[in-house]
Parts: structure tokens; sequence; C-alpha cells
């Protein structure tokens, strides 16, 4: 799913190409990407951008007349910049934003199809979007200290939990946790002060590093390739790979549709983790350090 440095890379390439630009048609390759109902889709028709915004990891492009296109990319949801009239339907295409100059499509390479458009009246309709969690980038420690203790969860689904940290997911939470040296599993009550203050200046850091980077490869070419997985990235999607601190194989754990990447010599103190399924089913048998890991291998 796209997070915060990847929807920023997507305005800073959009406002030049639609801001102050009058949008001329709106065509759905897929009518269930739209769920909203009124106002209709057809009152966006013709009307002229006035700005692009964020709500979480949500995009809002505002409308003349107080009208706003809220989209939500989800999981496999990009979006393209393509010459005008560009075709929508099949190979996942979406949606088609048609401007003078060129058209937006919508994509989404997934079976499942959550990516999601709605249509809002007046800014204080923008509130339902708004999941309430904290702006890190514009957070000193105390307030982020507040959000990380306000349930007791693991460091992974608090950072990840919209209500408690707005546009952090899968990827980023895995370098913010690697940063700061401190393991997915630990829980947020249990952090000590110089922990906690680890943690906040990581989480800045990591998101200020790749804001930046994505940012500029923004400015000067449409971010086509937005992906989870990008080059330079510390532990996420590098499971085998060795860390770039210590060398140690990274590790992960996979739950659902997520998964948690790790090295345990920076962490974990050398320790495994394994996500609860799997440890009532291997019991006993799961192996508790990275060397008993690799002797099973063996056998």
């Amino acid at each position: 799913m796209p997070e915060l440095p990847d929807i920023l890379a997507y305005l800073t390439a959009l406002v030049p190409r639609v801001a102050g630009k009058r949008l001329d048609a709106v065509r759905l390759g897929n009518p269930f990407l739209l769920r909203s109902i009124a106002p209709p889709l057809s009152e966006a028709v013709g009307r002229t951008v006035v700005g692009v915004e964020r709500i979480g990891k949500r995009i809002v492009f505002a409308l003349e007349g107080d009208l706003f296109l809220v989209l939500h990319l989800m999981v496999a949801g990009r979006l393209h910049w393509k010459k005008r009239g560009a075709k929508v339907g099949g190979r996942g295409a979406m949606a088609a934003f048609d401007f003078a100059d060129g058209s937006l499509v919508l994509s989404e390479a997934s079976t499942k199809k959550r990516a999601s458009l709605h249509v809002a009246r007046g800014r204080s309709s923008l509130e339902a979007f708004d999941r309430g969690g904290l702006e890190v980038l514009g957070a000193d420690l105390s307030r982020f200290r507040e959000a990380l203790t306000r349930e007791s969860h693991t460091l992974k689904r608090a950072l990840t939990d919209p209500r408690l940290f707005s546009g952090i997911g899968n990827a980023y939470s895995d370098e913010i946790l690697h940063r700061a040296k401190l393991s997915p599993g630990k829980l947020t009550r249990r952090l000590t002060d110089g922990e906690s203050a680890r943690l906040h200046d990581a989480t800045r850091d990591v998101l200020g590093e790749w804001v930046d980077r994505l940012g500029a490869e923004a400015a000067r070419v449409f971010p086509e390739r937005v992906t989870a997985f990008r080059e330079g990235m510390a532990v996420h999607g590098r499971y085998g790979k060795p860390c770039p601190v210590c060398g140690t194989p990274v590790q992960r754990i996979v739950y659902a549709e997520n998964e948690s990447n790790y090295c345990p010599t920076c962490q974990t103190g050398g320790k495994l983790l394994a996500d609860r399924a799997l440890s009532q089913l291997l019991r006993g048998d799961w192996p508790k350090t990275l060397e008993e890991l690799e002797e099973r291998k063996k056998v």
C-alpha cells in the first residue's frame, strides 16, 4: 500500500499537472470504484482543480465550488499519467480523469478491487475520512509518546494503526523499527523513555529521508512504479539477505496479507520471532535463535 512518502510523491507530481486545470471527464472502468452516491460524480466534471491534498493515505482533489474527490489506493492501486484519452478497463485500469494535457489513470493490479473513490461536498465532509492518526513529521516527542501508548499494542501494530499514526504502513514501519533497533513484537507500554525517544527520532528520520528521496524523483518524472520494496531499504522485502548494519540474514513473520521483516541481531537480541498461529502449531519445535534455525535447515 502506498504510504506517506509515496502519497507525498504523488502529490508532488500531480500538482503541476492538474492544479488549476479543468477536469474534462471522469471515465470509470469499474463502477464499484465509486463508493458514494451524493453528490453525483457528474458534478465534478467541468470544474477546475484548485488543490491536491492528503488525508492519511488518501489523495484529495479539491475542486472549485467546494467539491472534493477522495481517492484511496488501498494495497494495489496505482496512478499513471498518460496521453489524454487513455483507455480504461482491462489490465486493471479502473478509471481515468481527463484533463487538457493528459489523463490520470488509476489501475489496480489485484483481483480484490479495494481502491475507492468518494465525492464529497464541503470541507467539513472530509472529516469522515480522517482516521485521526498523528502526523509524525510535525510532532514532538511528547505527542508521539502519547499516541504510542494510548493503547497497549506491539510496536508494529501501533505504528501501522491509522488511528494512532497517519500514513505509516507495513514497509516503512519495518524500516523505522530497524533504525530504532527495536523488536516489532515489543509492547508499546513497555518502552523505556530512551527507547521511546529513539523510536521517535527513527520515525521522523526514516520518513523524512524517503519523503525527500521520492519527492525529488517525482519532481523529475511521474512516479509510475510505486512499490513497497525499494532499493535502499534495510529490511523490508529483504528476507534472507544480509542486514546492512551487521550482516545477519533478515528474518520475517508472515500473517494474513502483512509481514514483519527484522534483523535478529540488531532488533531482538538474537531471538527469532514467530506469529501466534505458527508458534501454536510448532509449539516446542519452534527454533528460538538464528543458530537453531540454521541447524534445522542443515538437517
